[in-house]
């Protein structure tokens, strides 16, 4: 059985967490709206109209629950900063409520030994920026630096660990190509622009964050899965290849000062000689201290001619007989191990931190227990090939698991649950699963 001490005395361990999901509180204390706000009010867009009000009340149990942080033994406290908080407009006026919380927040993770790793965008886009067109206008990375250079200027002189944007090609495509996520935007023409501005203010955010904090460590965060041919045929691994463009290739390669992937794929060479905003290739590049990667499943893709531009079409765990979670999502420890060594392939990366990596069952609690040993089984899988590629010299420095409770899950709204901590969502009341001693264990061995 593999031991934390096997990665090292400097390995870290932490948890992550994101406001919109957490801290509830979403009307009050001078908060501004959010685009999940107001996503959540259209009907059929989030599972049993549930919505991001109370989330797990973490605005105001934030003391109990970061002791429970410390209690299950980790180090790091990753969590995010709630743009329409503190600039409830997204940009102009400050609200002081809102500054004043994470400044408590910060100083309780310092108290009680816990490193605050603070992520700036984890997709709670002020609505009041969303009706100007949000990530789709140029106007967007203006008001992003403002946002940005309140945070440096607020919390630097104590917290020195950031992650400017939480996966972008997810809120891109999910809320402004496929419409799933909050704003709810549809087209490949507000994807691309999404994309476009989201790279530059990835870069202007590192950059403001370097001139602003006195021994800043800047990363930023992909989400990415191994895109498998489902055949050897080449249709199979071309359309696996488009995919990979687009899922692990279309941030990291502009911050890595390579530009777009537009040489691999027609769609994206097209978009990059018609698209006006397209040529930004050294505003787009940041030497990132480390990138995080959050990975959850492989994706196995077939070609498929009636799927518009991809051409491509994924063929599910469920439907290959492959093990999987309640989100359907494949569990391959293997696959996790490739696409960190596919990542730390890239010469300039420095350091890779695992900055989400978890999973959902149906927990039950049953006597004042969750006995979730699948969520244990899928953990000892997936720490020991971090293990393994840790072994062959890829540096990793750290892992973050997703994620301290079961909170607001986006489009799933409150059915899915990740936590190693079960929120009872009615009473507030939380639960250390068999998975959060395990991990209890774990760390103290």
């Amino acid at each position: 059985m593999i031991k934390a001490t096997d990665f090292g005395n400097d390995f870290l361990w932490g948890i992550a967490t994101a406001a919109a999901q957490i801290e509830g509180a979403a009307n009050t204390y001078g908060k501004g709206v959010s685009i999940w706000d107001t996503f959540a009010k259209r009907t059929g867009k989030i599972k049993n109209g549930h919505h991001p009000e109370p989330a797990c009340d973490f605005y105001h149990q934030y003391k109990s629950d970061l002791a429970l942080v410390k209690i299950l033994g980790f180090k790091i406290f990753r969590f995010s900063i709630s743009w329409s908080r503190i600039l409830p407009n997204g940009t102009g006026t400050v609200n002081q409520e809102g500054i004043f919380f994470y400044h408590q927040l910060i100083d309780e993770c310092l108290a009680l030994g816990l490193m605050p790793y603070i992520t700036l965008y984890h997709w709670d886009l002020p609505e009041a920026l969303s009706k100007n067109g949000g990530w789709t206008s140029f106007s967007i990375n203006a008001h992003f630096n403002e946002f940005v250079l309140l945070c440096a200027k607020s919390y630097g002189d104590k917290a020195k660990n950031w992650i400017v944007i939480n996966e972008p090609f997810g809120f891109t495509s999910l809320g402004y190509m496929l419409g799933i996520h909050a704003p709810g935007e549809t087209g490949l023409q507000n994807f691309f622009a999404a994309v476009q501005h989201t790279a530059i203010a990835q870069a202007d955010g590192g950059r403001i964050l370097r001139s602003e904090i006195a021994n800043a460590n800047i990363g930023t965060t992909f989400s990415c899965s191994e895109i498998i041919p489902y055949t050897g045929n080449q249709a199979d691994a071309l359309a696996a290849k488009r995919i990979d463009c687009l899922i692990n290739r279309l941030f990291v390669e502009p911050t890595l000062g390579m530009g777009f992937p537009d040489a691999e794929w027609e769609v994206l060479e097209k978009f990059n000689i018609s698209h006006s905003t397209w040529r930004h290739k050294e505003r787009m590049s940041f030497d990132f201290d480390f990138i995080g990667l959050q990975n959850y499943f492989p994706i196995v893709v077939k070609f498929n001619a009636f799927v518009p531009v991809i051409q491509a079409w994924e063929v599910k765990a469920k439907s290959r007989k492959k093990p999987y979670t309640a989100m359907g999502w494949e569990i391959n420890a293997d696959s996790f191990y490739n696409i960190i060594k596919q990542f730390a392939a890239y010469p300039n990366i420095k350091n890779i931190m695992i900055t989400e990596n978890g999973a959902a069952f149906p927990d039950h609690l049953i006597n004042g227990k969750i006995d979730d040993d699948e969520r244990i089984a899928y953990f000892e899988l997936y720490l020991a090939a971090l293990l393994k590629a840790k072994n062959e010299s890829t540096n990793i420095t750290g892992y973050m698991a997703w994620t301290l409770m079961d909170n607001f899950e986006w489009a799933e709204g409150y059915g899915a649950r990740f936590g190693l901590v079960y929120t009872d969502f009615k009473t507030q009341q939380r639960t250390v699963k068999k998975s959060g001693y395990w991990w209890q264990a774990f760390l103290n061995r």
